[in-house]
């Protein structure tokens, strides 16, 4: 769908965006765990206005064709990326969400137009088309480039590796194939995001299907073969640079944040644990002149417990682990917000020095242990887990549940699924909206993204 004008969601600089309109609806990804019941997974509509009478409710739902599918991440089409100088299709719009299922390797295409709270399902792109044109299944990741819709894939129809990228048609969403031209040593994938300013792509570690899918693999765990690695890419020329290994205890390279200004490169991953003490920890990746280099800036210990309150996997070890699994990235650089899925902790860092991060807030809501209460519900489990940041940077969104085979090692009495929100001091700081709760029966929240874009939408060209 071309439009006349740029889409009026685009915005050349993350410090423009900052002054965007407060987000009125939000869009989350609900699966259902036991999908032998029959039920769908479904895309849900939630209301962010708190002038609404139905605020902080699900006021729309639109379920997928098949069952099993396990939706996970998901993303716009378009994005601010349209407005880059290079950028062929400069005037798509921000309508379609593509929503891929993590175990089915089926992407269904959502149209939020004419009714943004009634999204109608446009066209499905099955696995086998997937698998066909390139190689890859098991899609997660979605970005809209300047060039195309860019989607992160964990590995080969059959389970094994490599996984990669591959690309979709910003308007059509033909499949249009696998992006590397040379992958040099990448097997492993996740993750990926880039700096847009300097051609350059960043992709991270989880492991492949057969690694991932009946849940963490102890073996593989202590053997150090999960990812423990960030990949540095020639982004125009689709071609692998640099390989940045952290260590093989470190595990699970997981969740990327670049700078958002795109003169800067430098950037966050997260990684989800660490074999030597359980601790978590964030590594920071930077460019100095030609060469690239990455070191740990965060480390977030494990705490001790009493073995009978840990499920099986953990009781040898007599301790939580903090379990990073999701962050965000405000739009001015200045706020790293983690999620720490273990021990319920959602802590917020000022990185206006990304090489010395101080923790500037911190709440607790669930955990495996402490099952910290909401106000409005009472003791919860889960724990924050995907995090969405308006773009204001003001307001944070976070649901509870990571992928249905490691909710049951970790939380065996099955995750009951909440969306809660915290509210951001522009100064630093974290206060939990003791009125924002929204709780689902019989199914799991996963990814949010907000109308008109978010902190992890958008990518920007202009600083």
């Amino acid at each position: 769908m071309a439009l006349w004008k740029p889409d009026q969601t685009f915005y050349p600089s993350p410090k423009m965006a900052m002054n965007a309109p407060r987000e009125k609806l939000g869009y989350v990804v609900n699966f259902n765990p036991t999908a032998q019941n029959g039920k769908h997974d479904a895309l849900c509509v939630i209301d962010l206005d708190p002038a609404s009478k139905t605020y902080s409710q699900v006021v729309g739902r639109t379920e997928v064709t098949s069952v099993g599918d396990e939706l996970h991440h998901f993303g716009w089409n378009a994005c601010s990326a349209a407005l880059c100088p290079y950028a062929p299709h400069p005037h798509v719009e921000r309508r379609y969400l593509i929503v891929p299922g993590l175990r089915s390797s089926r992407i269904y295409i959502f149209d939020t137009k004419p009714d943004p709270c009634r999204p109608r399902i446009v066209r499905v792109i099955e696995p086998e088309e997937l698998a066909e044109r390139t190689g890859y299944s098991r899609p997660h990741t979605i970005h809209c480039g300047p060039d195309a819709i860019y989607v992160s894939a964990l590995g080969t129809p059959d389970g094994d590796g490599p996984g990669g990228i591959f690309l979709l048609d910003h308007e059509s969403f033909d499949v249009l194939g696998r992006w590397e031209v040379d992958r040099g040593p990448q097997y492993l994938a996740y993750d990926f995001w880039w700096h847009l300013g300097h051609d350059v792509a960043v992709t991270s570690e989880w492991g492949t299907p057969n690694m991932i899918e009946s849940g963490i693999n102890p073996d593989l765990l202590l053997a150090g073969k999960y990812g423990h690695a960030v990949h540095i890419w020639d982004l125009r020329k689709r071609r692998h640079l640099k390989s940045l290994d952290i260590g093989a205890e470190n595990q699970m390279a997981l969740e990327l944040r670049p700078s958002h200004d795109p003169t800067k490169t430098y950037g966050f991953v997260g990684v989800v644990i660490s074999t030597k003490d359980l601790s978590a920890s964030i590594w920071l990746w930077d460019r100095k002149g030609d060469d690239w280099s990455i070191k740990k800036v965060i480390e977030i210990p494990a705490e001790a417990a009493d073995p009978a309150a840990l499920p099986p996997a953990l009781k040898p070890f007599k301790a939580v682990p903090p379990l990073i699994t999701d962050l965000n990235l405000s739009l001015d650089d200045r706020f790293l917000y983690i999620s720490c899925w273990g021990t319920g902790d959602f802590k917020q860092y000022d990185v206006s020095d990304p090489h010395n991060p101080k923790l500037t807030g911190s709440l607790r809501l669930g955990g495996i242990v402490s099952h910290a209460a909401h106000p409005k519900d009472g003791a919860l489990n889960g724990g924050p887990q995907m995090v969405e940041m308006s773009r204001d940077g003001k307001r944070i969104y976070f649901s509870n549940s990571l992928y249905g085979s490691w909710d049951a090692q970790f939380y065996p009495e099955g995750v009951r699924g909440w969306i809660a929100k915290a509210d951001a001091n522009p100064s630093g700081g974290l206060t939990l909206d003791q009125d924002f709760f929204i709780k689902f029966e019989g199914e799991r929240p996963h990814q949010i993204h907000l109308e008109g874009g978010d902190a992890s939408s958008d990518s920007y060209c202009y600083p």
